[in-house]
C-alpha cells in the first residue's frame, strides 16, 4: 500500500486532475450520454411549510426514474438547493423516502429540516431502491438485493458498471434540479450517509456545478479497505473494476472537488472507513485545496469513537453548512 504524493504546483495539479476525471470515466464503463432529462410532476401535496413534488423521468437507456422535490411554500425568488443521496443499509424500501423519515438515531428528517429553512430538496431512488426494487432484468420476479445483484452482473455484461449507472443517473437528476427555476444554480450543495456519502463524493467530482459537497459517514480508502479484510462492509454496487490498478483511490476523487467547499464528517471508529485510510485522504486533499489556495474551503470533522452512525452532531453539521451557500 503506497501513500500519493502531494503535488508541487497547481499547474501539475491541473494536468494530473484531468488525467483522473478522465480515467474515472473510462473506469466506470461505456455509459450512455448525459443529458437534462424532462422531469414530470406525477402529483402534488400541501404539506406544513412546503410542497412535495413526487416526480418521474426518463434516463434514457429503459429505467423511469422517481424522484420527490420539496418546495418552501415562503419561497420569494430563487433559493439554494441540495441534492440528498438516500443510504443503503440494505434498506432497500427507503430510498428517496429517507427524505421525509425522522431518523432512527436523531430523530430529524433532513430534506423537511431543509425545506423548512427556505432550501429546495431533490432525492430520487438508486437503482434497486424505492419505487425501483423491480427495475431489474427479472423485473417483477425480484426486489431489492436481488435486483441489486443482477444490474451488477447486467451492467458489467453490457460494458459499463453498477455504481457507473448510479452515479450517472444522481448526475441527470443534478441537471433537472439545476434547471429549476425555483433555484440558484450557483448556490447547490450535495449530500447523503454512508452510500449517499459516496454519491455526494462522487457527483461533487465530476460536475463542477456543485457548490458545497458534504458526505456523512462514508470516507473508505480502497487499499486501506482492502488491507483490513472487511470488503464484505460495502456491497456490490460499491465495487468499480480497475480502480486500484489505476493508481486512482479517494483522496484522488476528494481532491477534484477543489477548489469548491467541501465539509467530511465521519467518525474515527467506523470499520467501513479505516482511519489510516481516512488521514491520507484529508492530507491529500488539504495539499490540493492549498496549491489552489483555497485551504479554507476544506474541512473534515472526525467524531471521536463514533462508528458507522448518523448522529445529530454531523446532522446540526451539515443543516448548517448548507444554510452558508
Amino acid at each position: 500500500m503506497t501513500t500519493p504524493s502531494p503535488l508541487s504546483n497547481l499547474a501539475a495539479w491541473q494536468t494530473e486532475r484531468a488525467r483522473i476525471r478522465q480515467t474515472l470515466w473510462t473506469l466506470l464503463g461505456d455509459l450512455p450520454p448525459l443529458f437534462t432529462p424532462n422531469l414530470s410532476i406525477d402529483s402534488t401535496t400541501n404539506e406544513e411549510g412546503y410542497t412535495l413534488h413526487h416526480f418521474t423521468f426518463d434516463n434514457g437507456v429503459g429505467a423511469l426514474i422517481y424522484g420527490y422535490l420539496l418546495i418552501p411554500t415562503t419561497l420569494m425568488g430563487t433559493a439554494p438547493a441540495v441534492l440528498y443521496h438516500h443510504v443503503h443499509g440494505g434498506k432497500y424500501e427507503w430510498g428517496k423516502s429517507q427524505l421525509l423519515q425522522p431518523h432512527s438515531r436523531h430523530g430529524k428528517a433532513d430534506g423537511i429540516e431543509l425545506v423548512k429553512r427556505g432550501i429546495v430538496v431533490m432525492g430520487i431512488d438508486a437503482y434497486g431502491f424505492g419505487e425501483r426494487q423491480h427495475q431489474g432484468a427479472a423485473g417483477i420476479r425480484e426486489a431489492a438485493q436481488a435486483t441489486e445483484y443482477s444490474l451488477f452482473k447486467q451492467f458489467l455484461w453490457q460494458g459499463s458498471t453498477l455504481w457507473g449507472m448510479i452515479v450517472r443517473d444522481d448526475l441527470l437528476a443534478l441537471a433537472t434540479l439545476l434547471a429549476r427555476p425555483e433555484i440558484d444554480p450557483a448556490r447547490v450543495a450535495t449530500t447523503g450517509m454512508s452510500l449517499g456519502g459516496s454519491r455526494s463524493t462522487w457527483v461533487g467530482a465530476l460536475d463542477e456545478r456543485v457548490a458545497l459537497t458534504i458526505p456523512i459517514s462514508q470516507m473508505t480508502r480502497y487499499a486501506n479497505l482492502l488491507a483490513t479484510g472487511e470488503l464484505a462492509r460495502h456491497s456490490v454496487y460499491y465495487y468499480v473494476p480497475g480502480m486500484l490498478k489505476s493508481g486512482i483511490d479517494m483522496e484522488h476523487i476528494v481532491a477534484l472537488t477543489a477548489p469548491r467547499r467541501q465539509l467530511i464528517l465521519t467518525g474515527d471508529s467506523d470499520p467501513s472507513s479505516p482511519i489510516d485510510g481516512i488521514h491520507v485522504i484529508i492530507d491529500y486533499a488539504k495539499s490540493v485545496y492549498q496549491l489552489h489556495n483555497a485551504g479554507h474551503a476544506f474541512d473534515t470533522v472526525l467524531y471521536n469513537d463514533i462508528d458507522h452512525s448518523y448522529t445529530l452532531t454531523m446532522h446540526d453539521a451539515m443543516i448548517a453548512a448548507v444554510m452558508t451557500l
